[in-house]
């Protein structure tokens, strides 16, 4: 039974702490969370916003998005209802969300919770075993309740999409700017808690669909294993507007479908570079038959390899959570 505010606070804090775990562009980690007289406030950290990846800041909003959702993932599960009120200021475009209590109510999604945990990018290519259709539809509900949209790449789509991936990779390679702002998310300080580190990324390898390469020269220290992405889906998430609500519900959205594949067994990992950069954006939506605007990729697998991939490094909670 929830008495006073500091009760609230409580709960609302053990809520950001459990989306310390999002996963989020570079693992830059954008986020800021402040908790105070029963009201939890997500900020951006522009701080962390990628100037040469992600000017518009469309990847930070759906990183936020992904950290938002996995919050009030806990706070259904804990029992308690969330009222969230989104981009509630437009004075600010910073905030980007309040989220209050509304009352206890039965616990729900406890199996999402748990996925939290549970879940990391993995790299590695997948098995030749296919996706389940039954978890692709289960995706897809998911993410239409986040007011979402969800396109599985099927064999007509994959040639373009190869195409895309590929068209990607090949502008990051040529742009000088671009691998300056990636290595400075990929020889991060010791003890910084983020960026993605080489126990993490993975060697170029012969896979269906090219990959980002973290480290162009090498370094990569997590080896691929015996998959080479046979049986993986390609899903794309989209909205009908490009504004920075749809971007942040694509964000907890994208969060939706994780902690979903993760909770049925499967792998994911996220390839924004299709996103990033306008050319293979333009692309993208030639994909998509110009439905709509993409907002995130997402690479679906039945894992080949034990699970035994290294966890990407985070902040403490100090250092993300104020009150």
């Amino acid at each position: 039974m929830l008495s006073d505010t500091s009760d609230h606070d409580e709960l609302l804090r053990g809520a950001a702490e459990a989306a310390i775990r999002a996963p989020s562009i570079f693992n830059t980690q954008p986020w800021r969370w402040a908790v105070r007289d029963g009201v939890l406030e997500l900020r951006a950290d522009r701080t962390r916003q990628l100037a040469v990846t992600d000017p518009e800041g469309r990847m930070l909003t759906v990183s936020c998005g992904i950290a938002l959702h996995h919050a009030l993932v806990t706070l259904t599960a804990d029992g308690y209802l969330p009222v969230v009120d989104r981009l509630p200021d437009s004075g600010d475009p910073d905030l980007l969300a309040r989220v209050a209590l509304a009352g206890e109510i039965p616990p729900a999604g406890a199996r999402l919770r748990d996925a939290i945990a549970e879940r990391h990018t993995d790299r590695r290519p997948f098995s030749d075993e296919p996706v389940p259709d039954a978890v692709v539809d289960r995706l897809r509900v998911d993410v239409e309740e986040q007011g979402v949209y969800l396109a599985d790449l099927g064999p007509r789509s994959m040639v373009r999409f190869q195409v895309t991936a590929a068209r990607a990779g090949e502008l990051d390679e040529n742009d000088p700017a671009f691998q300056t702002e990636l290595a400075e998310w990929t020889h991060r300080p010791a003890g910084a808690g983020d960026g993605i580190t080489p126990s993490v990324a993975v060697p170029a390898t012969p896979r269906t669909v090219p990959l980002r390469s973290f480290y162009p020269d090498g370094g990569e220290r997590l080896l691929p294993g015996p998959g080479h992405d046979g049986g993986a889906r390609y899903l794309v998430l989209w909205t009908t507007g490009d504004e920075p609500a749809d971007w942040l519900a694509a964000g907890e959205a994208t969060s939706a479908a994780m902690l979903e594949a993760t909770a049925s067994g499967l792998a994911v990992s996220p390839m924004t570079d299709v996103i990033e950069v306008p050319a293979s954006r333009a692309l993208l939506h030639r994909v998509l038959d110009h439905l709509g605007e993409a907002q995130m990729a997402l690479r679906v697998g039945v894992p080949a390899a034990p699970d035994d991939t290294p966890v990407s490094a985070r902040r403490g909670a100090a250092d993300v959570i104020e009150g």
